[in-house]
């Protein structure tokens, strides 16, 4: 019984049909989408042999994929939510199609690359926005939770397998024909989801679009629970930013190389991977926002331990394997930790927001609060690299986690309404 309501509730698969074709269908995608992760990266460096076009080509998807966010929260608040995510997926399939198209000229176009990673990213976005919309009406908000839980295992699942297995495609077979089997990828997706029912939602059609956009920041910014969870989310996005002074840590503080910086990148998505699949336990929870806070300190408190292992003088107590730096051995297990307190923060984070809000404004208010999601990441990379120009990598973590720290427990502390609700709104039960 005790491992039963440990590890994450699979009866939806078996019970809900519909769930169980979004689930597929979004596994086959991310597979997709994780050889095309390293397709785009590996054809721009090898025409260019520039890290920076490297990063223009990522920033084109980043921007396509807010602004996707932000028009798919009105779409998806008017128009036939299955439909929508139907016609979303189809046209990014084209885009893949016209990735393998250019990948096959004797000169491959970049500003081609650029122009499809942001048509790709706008129109995934749409598609996902709607999704996450569908989702209280495909499963009920009573079962989000585990649904939840069952699609960041399946995530974490693909984002591991198919990065690497597109390296040994592209190897093998070439960039272009990576591309193809990314639009095949989503075409399959498009026809495991032609099953899904109609979802028309409750708004009203004729509502001006940045009318219907500022009714969705009023929602959310009066309403206490949500305002709450999302800015937990928000400060937990940025914290996660922390990744990109690995290797400057490992070498600086750590004193180690490639192998040490690679274990304390796979250390994170391990720690992920087990809060999805030991999360039956959050949907019974009473007071999930208490948890939420609680596990957004711990991970805070994780990354103020990691700082301190590469900045205290002297390190950590002797007694480590010889080969690897003490403060490396500290830092390991106590990032697995942080993937694990961010993995359980961001299911309840979901789960509250899509059980808070009514259905009517599910899209718009989905769409906001993950463009803050790319948004909080984005200004969190900008930011730890700056900090890491004033202060040593290891000083800046010690000091960001610190920082994280006092501003969730203040948050916490304050958002007394948080803290003692449920996981949906018993007034939105049997709705959407």
């Amino acid at each position: 019984m005790i491992l039963s309501n440990l590890f994450v509730d699979l009866s939806l698969l078996r019970t809900n049909p519909d769930f169980r074709r979004v689930l597929i269908a979004r596994t086959i995608s991310l597979m997709a989408l994780g050889l095309l992760s390293v397709a785009v990266p590996l054809q721009v460096y090898a025409l260019t042999g520039s890290s920076l076009q490297v990063g223009i080509a990522a920033a084109c998807d980043g921007v396509g994929m807010f602004l996707g966010l932000l028009l798919g929260g009105v779409l998806a608040d008017r128009m036939d939510r299955r439909r929508l995510i139907l016609v979303a997926r189809g046209v990014c399939g084209l885009g893949f199609l016209g990735l393998a198209a250019n990948a096959a000229l004797p000169s491959p176009s970049l500003p081609a690359i650029y122009a499809l990673s942001f048509w790709d990213g706008f129109f995934g976005a749409i598609g996902v926005n709607a999704l996450m919309a569908a989702m209280p009406h495909l499963v009920g908000r009573a079962n989000l939770v585990q649904a939840r839980a069952l699609g960041m295992l399946s995530m974490r699942i693909a984002t591991i397998l198919s990065p690497a297995l597109g390296g040994l495609l592209i190897a093998g077979m070439g960039v272009g024909w990576v591309y193809l089997l990314t639009a095949l990828g989503t075409g399959l997706t498009v026809l495991t989801l032609l099953g899904l029912p109609r979802m028309t939602p409750e708004g009203e059609a004729g509502e001006n679009p940045l009318r219907a956009m500022a009714q969705a920041f009023a929602f959310l910014f009066g309403h206490k629970v949500i305002l709450s969870v999302v800015a937990l989310g928000c400060l937990t996005t940025v914290v996660t930013s922390i990744r990109i002074l690995f290797p400057a840590l490992v070498e600086e503080a750590f004193g180690g190389g490639a192998v040490e910086t690679g274990l304390m990148y796979s250390a994170v998505p391990i720690g992920a991977t087990l809060g999805a699949a030991l999360s039956g336990w959050a949907a019974r929870l009473e007071r999930p926002g208490l948890v939420m806070g609680g596990a957004c300190m711990t991970a805070f408190a994780c990354v103020a331990v990691i700082g301190a292992a590469g900045s205290l003088p002297g390190g950590f107590p002797s007694g480590f394997p010889s080969g690897f730096p003490s403060g490396f051995y500290v830092a390991l297990p106590v990032l697995v930790l942080f993937g694990y307190a961010t993995s359980i923060a961001s299911l309840l984070e979901y789960s509250m927001v899509q059980g808070h809000t009514p259905d009517h404004l599910l899209g718009r208010v989905n769409s906001l609060w993950t463009a803050q999601d790319v948004f909080g990441d984005s200004a969190g990379t900008i930011g730890m690299g700056l900090l890491a120009t004033l202060l040593s990598p290891a000083v800046g973590i010690l000091a960001l986690g610190l920082g994280a720290l006092t501003l969730a427990a203040a948050v916490t502390a304050a958002a007394t309404t948080m803290r003692g609700a449920p996981m949906s709104d018993p007034a939105l039960e049997g709705t959407g």
